[in-house]
């Protein structure tokens, strides 16, 4: 990725002036958005089904639920992130989504665990190859002026569409089975197909030069080792040689990469842009929080459903608090961010969401219930989204009109490498804190029983059911093991949202300009060369 100077015409060519059109795209890349961030999600609400269904361990679940999203942050930005930008974005787009849909038919009749994985592997890859092309066209369609409303409605879709995305999964896995959640995002496919036929543009840069393969292959080699280490690590130890080769294999790999993007005539990414504030504050504070809303996700539904015995829908319910006032915020944070500045509105968000996950940490717990949880669900999604708006225009405002398809990808793989880590991570130290807490208290338990026990609370619950005499003793122990693991994972990521604030607060941006794509009064920005021009199809 080579930063550009670009002319006030080339910017002409690309933007759509027909309103109707620029409604009709935004629904278009809207929906097709919603599909691979609910499938992102969707999973989470049928925990225990997976568990019981495939005879699967709490950790063989959260590699189920993991695949998709891991596939997809590895896949995302270096090999498939530019592929619009070279091939045309709807093409781009239609294969995406053709091959999501058929990806999710198969994981809806998907008989064992192996064929599902292999499913959301698939699926993993054609959402790779939606998410990039969704904010690229956007802001090389719409008007300067339009511009930042568009992504406060991006913003929103992508922050709280995961849990609206749940919540429809939920009602299919309540009135039906956890196969029938598949029909959510193969149906959103088929909208977005039918739509984006028509409306999406055919918007492309010219290539400039050869497709960077080795900065490709380390780049998934890094993603796929840190993500299973991180998984791991918590259970095995980080001196096991399971955690602790493709933890050296996947730093060598980052190290290789940067060495080899920083000297390669055509960089995948010229990591010397990571100098401006707005391009480094945004990816990180985009990595760092849906990490951290991956792992809350993940711990929330096993307790609303086996902890507290709700239905998959009222689990979801309960999570509405949290994806509501986060879209709210996110149509919010562009007024706050122009009064107050984004860096700002960045760190007030931040500082809101971190108290609220120290909520949770602090007060969870099986006897109170919904209530113990509900403040922090609150704070979290209303600082969230005064967050994520600011971070995301700062990334697209980073880089030049032309090279929105690598703005974009930058923007998706942040939110979705987080994410896959955040589950990795914070899923590992659930799964770590649980086993270790359980274990002294299951005293008496029959071994066939307690080794059910230990693999995850859903299998608790289900052994407990033929357990007789003991039932009780392990569905309790099960319970206390689960919220001493949840405080354990939640406290982890107060420590790393902390940090993060922290960062924002001494680099994050000043401001950023929409419509000067690379702001060179930003300290330390990198030089542009090698302009391109932006071709279009009608």
């Amino acid at each position: 990725m080579t930063s550009t100077i670009h002319t006030g015409a080339e910017d002409a060519a690309s933007v759509i002036n027909d309103p109707r059109r620029r409604r009709a795209i935004l629904w278009a890349i809207c929906i097709a958005l919603m599909a691979v961030v609910a499938s992102v999600s969707g999973l989470n609400v049928a925990q225990p089904q997976l568990a019981t269904t495939f005879d699967a361990s709490q950790g063989q679940v959260l590699w189920i639920i993991n695949t998709y999203t891991l596939t997809l942050a590895a896949l995302l930005l270096l090999p498939l992130g530019a592929l619009g930008d070279r091939l045309g974005r709807k093409p781009v787009l239609i294969v995406g989504l053709a091959a999501f849909g058929i990806a999710n038919i198969a994981a809806a009749v998907a008989p064992v665990m192996e064929v599902m994985i292999a499913a959301r592997l698939l699926s993993g890859i054609g959402a790779a190859m939606i998410m990039p092309v969704t904010l690229s066209v956007i802001t090389s369609s719409f008007p300067d002026k339009e511009r930042s409303r568009a992504i406060g409605v991006w913003s929103a879709v992508a922050g709280g569409g995961g849990i609206l995305g749940m919540y429809l999964s939920a009602v299919l896995v309540d009135i039906a089975s956890w196969r029938w959640l598949f029909a959510l995002p193969v149906v959103l496919t088929v909208a977005a197909l039918l739509i984006g036929a028509r409306a999406v543009p055919n918007a492309r840069d010219k290539a400039p030069g050869r497709f960077d393969a080795l900065g490709a292959l380390t780049s998934i080699i890094a993603a796929v080792g840190f993500t299973f280490a991180l998984h791991e690590a918590p259970s095995l130890g980080w001196a096991d040689p399971i955690v602790l080769i493709p933890l050296i294999a996947a730093a060598l790999a980052a190290a290789g990469f940067i060495l080899w993007e920083l000297h390669t005539p055509f960089p995948l990414l010229d990591v010397r842009t990571f100098r401006n504030r707005g391009l480094s504050s945004g990816t990180t504070l985009l990595l760092v929080w849906f990490g951290v809303l991956g792992g809350v996700s993940l711990v929330l539904y096993p307790f609303f459903q086996v902890v507290l015995g709700w239905s998959g829908l009222l689990s979801t319910l309960a999570m509405m608090p949290l994806a509501l006032l986060m879209m709210l915020a996110s149509g919010l944070a562009p007024r706050l961010a122009a009064r107050i500045g984004a860096r700002a509105s960045m760190v007030i968000g931040l500082t809101i969401a971190t108290a609220g996950l120290a909520l949770m940490a602090g007060l969870v717990s099986a006897d109170g219930g919904y209530i113990s949880v509900l403040p922090g669900l609150i704070a979290m999604g209303l600082g969230a989204g005064l967050a994520m708006t600011p971070a995301t225009e700062a990334i697209t405002s980073s880089l030049a009109r032309e090279q929105q398809g690598v703005a974009s990808a930058l923007n998706d793989l942040s939110r979705e490498l987080g994410a896959a880590l955040g589950i990795a991570l914070l899923g590992g130290v659930l799964v770590a804190g649980y086993r270790s807490a359980i274990a002294g208290l299951l005293s008496g338990v029959p071994e066939e029983f307690a080794a059910t026990a230990r693999e995850g609370i859903a299998n608790a619950t289900a052994i407990s059911q033929d357990a007789g005499a003991h039932a009780e003793q392990i569905l309790a122990a099960a319970n206390d093991a689960f919220i001493a693991g949840w405080q354990q994972a939640m406290w982890v990521g107060v420590a790393v949202m902390t940090v993060l604030t922290i960062f924002v607060l001494f680099r994050g941006p000043n401001s950023f300009t929409p419509t000067e794509p690379l702001n060179e009064t930003d300290d330390e920005a990198p030089n542009r060369s090698d302009a391109r021009s932006v071709h279009r199809e009608g």
